[in-house]
């Protein structure tokens, strides 16, 4: 229903020094009434950017981030604090924690690798996508509710099937409102969409939420888009795998896996 509310132009708002409240926009697709987690990813990154930005510049890079989820993701304001696990001048080991209503829900771990110059030895990736430019909007939101979603410009490479998905999207919206989030702040706020471009059952039938997120990384992302080039794949006991090359449009900069509790929807 359209109540005449402009709608919100960012996934967050900040309200203090290490907390955040999520508008309508940050909106989970099976239950509206929680985060996707999605932009809340992208919020961990950033909360790291700026535990760094206190700090004497390092030369290090962040080259994989692994979240754990906890607990139910309420549509609330949260709070992240981030701590120096292994310090060390060429490898570092951060590990952030979000917590809601006084309960930790996230657990991330983020490796930072120093900046080397190796590109005389680079290579070995996918090759590049079909630039997005090139390619028409699909309605994603036509499938999956949620304000998260409904902010999603999706160009699909190809048709989708199930289990089988290769799209670029990206959001006009910014992560926190008023603030300039480093371009991998921005990238991985999108990447959790994976497991929703190619699913393989219909999400009214059957629920098959992540209950983590790994994402590697062998080069730092550039640019509005995310690319994700994802397969989907359920076991037969109630697990399931959600795999991704992830790209820019300069092509392939790393992988996230996503591990699946898959389970038929009550009364379906």
């Amino acid at each position: 229903m359209n109540t005449g509310t402009p709608a919100p132009d960012s996934y967050y708002v900040r309200t203090d020094t290490h907390r955040f409240k999520p508008t309508a926009r940050a909106s989970g697709a099976w239950d509206e009434t929680e985060l996707h987690f999605s932009p809340l990813g992208g919020l961990v990154v950033h909360a790291i950017d700026q535990h760094l930005a206190t700090r004497p510049p390092g030369g290090l890079l962040l080259s994989r981030i692994s979240y754990d989820i906890l607990g139910r993701l309420a549509l609330d304001e949260c709070e992240i604090q981030v701590e120096t696990v292994r310090p060390g001048r060429t490898i570092e080991l951060l590990e952030a924690v979000v917590s809601i209503a006084g309960r930790p829900v996230v657990r991330a771990r983020a490796w930072l690798l120093s900046a080397q110059d190796t590109a005389a030895v680079a290579g070995g990736g996918a090759d590049p996508l079909t630039p997005p430019e090139r390619l028409a909007p699909w309605r994603m939101a036509d499938r999956w509710p949620g304000g998260y979603v409904a902010s999603l410009d999706v160009r699909p490479v190809g048709t989708p099937r199930p289990g089988r998905a290769t799209a670029w999207v990206s959001t006009p919206l910014d992560l926190v409102a008023g603030e300039p989030c480093s371009p991998l702040a921005s990238y991985v706020a999108l990447v959790d969409t994976a497991n929703g471009i190619a699913v393989r059952e219909s999400p009214k039938a059957w629920i098959f939420p992540n209950v983590d997120l790994t994402v590697h990384l062998h080069r730092q992302p550039e640019g509005r888009w995310t690319g994700l080039d994802t397969t989907v794949v359920f076991g037969p006991s109630g697990q399931g795998i959600t795999s991704t090359v992830l790209h820019d449009v300069h092509g392939p900069v790393g992988h996230a896996q996503q591990v699946l509790t898959v389970r038929p929807i009550s009364g379906e």
